[in-house]
């Protein structure tokens, strides 16, 4: 079984990003389960959401507290908290960001990948220039990144679940996965 948490704030889409990557995996035959954990929060709150994939049925239903990987939506969550807390070692930690991954100080344990889905998301006008929403570009990198899907399942699971703006989408999706 893998497990994934991302991190995320309240309205950049963190928990639409996990269920499309959810979908994207049950459509090539996996067991998966995606949930998010957040309160009464506001907008630009810290979120988590979760991802268990398995080729076999997932009964633990309870909160991932030692993931496989991570992926942070916000940069900003880097220095705010412990993003890693938990994080099995050789586990990969993908962060939207310009940086270079070698600019993040995370130990030699861990892998470290950047993308930028902000910029991504903002040229394909997803969100506003002040609120991007970089779900689908995030997750076009993650796909790439883990190698857990195809990027054929991914679009399909966008055009499906993504009311608002598909073709933007997709191609935010595409463009992150080819940068990754």
């Amino acid at each position: 079984m893998i497990e994934i948490r991302f991190h995320g704030r309240g309205g950049q889409g963190t928990v639409v990003a996990s269920k499309i990557l959810a979908d994207a995996l049950a459509k090539e035959g996996n067991y998966v389960q995606a949930y998010p954990e957040f309160g009464v929060e506001r907008r630009g709150a810290p979120v988590f959401a979760f991802i268990r994939v398995d080729n076999k049925p997932i009964y633990d239903k309870s909160r991932i507290y030692t993931p496989d990987h991570v992926v942070v939506v916000d940069p900003t969550l880097v220095e705010a908290i412990d993003i890693t807390d938990g994080l099995k070692d050789g586990g990969y930690i993908i962060i939207n960001s310009p940086k270079k991954p070698e600019e993040f100080k995370f130990p030699d344990k861990f892998r470290v990948f950047t993308i930028d889905a902000t910029d991504i998301a903002v040229r394909h006008q997803l969100g506003t220039l002040a609120a991007p929403i970089v779900n689908t570009a995030i997750v076009g990198a993650v796909v790439k990144i883990l190698k857990l899907t195809k990027l054929e399942s991914l679009i399909e699971a966008i055009r499906e679940g993504v009311p608002l703006k598909q073709e933007e989408n997709v191609q935010a999706a595409i463009e992150a996965y080819e940068k990754a």
